[in-house]
């Protein structure tokens, strides 16, 4: 499965403007609702948040995979943001996250979320992997280095 096929170029930003937790989480889904697949950006906007006050979604290691199953998702869409300073957001490992990726999946979706997630969430063990998404400038290189998860 190759992970970009949910992702695209117009899903990737850089340079996230956000400073708080709930500021990423609407600057990223403001990018996801950009995508044919999300059909009601303040519904997915909810949804997110409701994921997210249950428990945590920044794992440790600077990552963050803030997502939602929801009816607002005509099929998965993952949008990827960096922050070159990092943001607190109430990670596993008190550090602030540098890396996010949020993931919002139809209410269907049970088995291809929990494998989009789980590729994601291997890719991102790798100290390697995190330090080249932190060094990547070009959302075609996200998208190559995301696709290279065996």
């Amino acid at each position: 499965m190759k992970l970009s096929k949910f992702c695209g170029e117009d899903l990737v930003i850089f340079d996230l403007k956000a400073k708080t937790k709930d500021e990423v989480i609407v600057e990223l889904v403001d990018l996801a609702a950009g995508s044919t697949m999300i059909k009601d950006r303040d519904e997915l906007l909810n949804d997110i948040r409701e994921r997210e006050n249950l428990v945590t979604t920044g794992v440790g290691y600077g990552v963050a995979f803030p997502h939602a199953k929801t009816r607002s998702a005509k099929g998965i869409v993952i949008a990827f943001g960096k922050s070159t300073e990092g943001i607190e957001f109430d990670a596993m490992d008190h550090q602030p996250v540098n890396l996010f990726f949020l993931i919002a999946a139809p209410e269907d979706a049970i088995g291809a979320h929990l494998n989009v997630m789980a590729r994601l969430s291997y890719l991102m063990k790798s100290k390697e992997n995190r330090e080249k998404l932190l060094a990547v400038s070009s959302p075609g290189d996200v998208l190559e280095l995301i696709d290279d998860v065996d």
